[in-house]
């Protein structure tokens, strides 16, 4: 009998390839989805951003809101693993409804029962504030999180790249930072200054950018990369753009009031990550 414990590779698949957890899923939808036929990797876009919805849909409802076919659906679970999506939306049911709280009925009985005064609009953002937070303990993998604490805590200088609505969560970075006395760069874009060229190959980045994808980070973070720098992603979806580069992801599912969302679990993303890499820092 053989002393060598199984792979967590061996674990999470069965003899068929089959993914049996939704780690393991989502882990080979990030290795092949750039690889997947166009209305494939869009339904794999759909899935990686709206995961809950499998669990209690039908392959109609789901090809609609992704806008594909049915067939699309089908021929994603076999190129998954499965042998079609009952058995797909099998494991989501068993394993994946357990981690996200059922958020969307709390919120729909905020709607009914409030309006658009100002209290009702904190009631609902609060609300969503905290099922994001709760979301972030299973979005994020620990051992992704210690990698990237590992590679920020060595890197000469850490840069920090994100625009738009991701500027708030790398200025908050850039000032933990600078109160812990890490050597830090924050490319803000501000009076239209470049300075990508601060950036070496012992050096590491910092890329925050969610859907839609802000092109300027994206080529930011392909530049960083290409010089030899590690690149840490916090962003949404393990089909993001900046799985690409071989990045660090960590990933943050923020929810919406109407069209505008909040950066509750991104902000405390980002202050956990800085506290650990200066703590870190310290004991090397």
């Amino acid at each position: 009998m053989s002393d060598t414990a199984p792979s967590d590779e061996t674990v999470a698949t069965a003899g068929d390839g089959q993914p049996q957890t939704i780690d393991a899923f989502f882990e080979r939808l990030g290795n092949t989805a750039e690889k997947l036929p166009k209305r494939l990797k869009q339904f794999a876009d759909y899935i990686a951003a709206n995961p809950d919805k499998v669990a209690v849909s039908t392959v109609a409802e789901l090809a609609e809101r992704a806008d594909v076919q049915p067939s699309a659906v089908m021929r994603f679970c076999q190129e998954m693993g499965f042998s079609g999506f009952s058995q797909m939306q099998k494991l989501f049911r068993s394993d994946y409804s357990q981690k996200w709280p059922d958020y969307a009925t709390r919120l729909a009985k905020l709607r009914e029962h409030g309006t658009e005064s100002p209290s009702a609009l904190l009631a609902e953002f609060v609300e969503v504030g905290r099922a994001s937070l709760e979301n972030l303990l299973t979005t994020v993998d620990p051992r992704a999180l210690q990698q990237a604490v590992d590679v920020l805590a060595r890197a000469e200088t850490i840069h920090m790249i994100g625009f738009r609505r991701a500027f708030p969560v790398t200025s908050y970075l850039a000032y933990a930072f600078e109160k812990m006395d890490v050597p830090a760069v924050l490319h803000s874009g501000i009076a239209n200054i470049n300075m990508e060229h601060l950036i070496r190959p012992n050096d590491a980045v910092i890329a925050v950018t969610f859907s839609p994808y802000t092109p300027l980070t994206l080529d930011m973070a392909t530049n960083a990369r290409r010089i030899g720098a590690d690149i840490v992603a916090i962003t949404d979806v393990v089909t993001s753009p900046l799985a690409q580069l071989k990045a660090i992801q960590l990933l943050v599912t923020e929810l919406d009031v109407g069209a505008f969302r909040a950066l509750s679990a991104s902000l405390s993303l980002a202050i956990s990550l800085a506290v650990a890499v200066g703590a870190q820092r310290n004991r090397i």
